[in-house]
């Protein structure tokens, strides 16, 4: 389905990369739609890309006073919406010895504890029949090394899927999540790595993934969009955009 027109959506973290990549289809589609971000620049830059049929609105992920301020925002803007895309996220990379106090906490605020606040505070202005669709990770199962904060933050989002979408079934509401591999993005995922350090990083996933590339922002979306709108009879799942990686599917040698 491409015909998105007189649907109302909110995606955090929509002012780059997969976010963004989903706020451009629902707009290309007629959807009216609501991005949040923190970065001054991402917000510029989307509010050029995106133009005036879009809300741009700066917004913490991991503030839980931001997250209330949103709710209301929302409400005033759009009033009853549609779909939401839980799509915001932070990565740090270190090993377990290595992690402090306060990386730690950053993770955990954006990934886990504000992942599930904006569901809740946006979950009464959703409509019978929307959706809630997460962004967990490839990293959210098995064992990858310098990943294990991160890890354990994306980890959470499927138990918050699996347990919110059987509390919204009496409201028609489905919720899912989209589990993204290896995907260029303008960070890649990874605030603050310089050029070298994410030409490595590029490497190192086309090494590891299956079909041997990277995934793209626009995949991510298509794949997001189905399950908060053409995926009817599913809720509670996890799809993964991977290429490969978390299934065990091995390259021909």
């Amino acid at each position: 389905m491409s015909d998105y027109a007189n649907k109302k959506a909110v995606i955090t973290g929509g002012t780059h990369g997969m976010g963004l990549a989903i706020a451009q289809a629902l707009l290309k589609g007629g959807a009216e739609v609501l991005v949040t971000g923190r970065n001054e620049k991402n917000i510029e830059a989307a509010k050029a890309e995106l133009g005036p049929a879009a809300h741009v609105v700066r917004s913490d992920a991991g503030s839980l006073s931001d997250i209330d301020a949103l709710a209301k925002t929302v409400e005033e803007k759009l009033g009853r919406i549609d779909h939401v895309f839980i799509n915001a996220g932070t990565a740090v990379l270190e090993p377990f010895e290595f992690v402090t106090e306060e990386s730690f906490d950053r993770q955990f605020n954006v990934n886990t504890k504000g992942a599930f606040f904006a569901a809740q505070r946006l979950a009464p202005l959703i409509q019978e029949g929307g959706s809630i669709v997460f962004t967990s990770s490839v990293a959210d199962t098995g064992g990858t090394p310098a990943m294990s904060v991160y890890s354990g933050s994306k980890a959470a989002l499927f138990s918050f899927t699996q347990v919110i979408a059987a509390e919204l079934l009496p409201r028609k509401i489905r919720v899912n999540a989209v589990s993204p591999g290896f995907i260029d993005t303008p960070s890649m995922g990874i605030p603050g790595l310089s050029d070298e350090e994410k030409a490595g990083f590029h490497t190192l996933g086309d090494t590891l993934t299956p079909m041997k590339r990277h995934g793209s922002s626009e995949e991510v979306a298509r794949a997001a969009l189905y399950l908060a709108v053409d995926a009817t009879f599913t809720t509670g799942s996890k799809l993964p955009v991977d290429g490969g990686l978390g299934q065990g599917v091995q390259y021909p040698s």
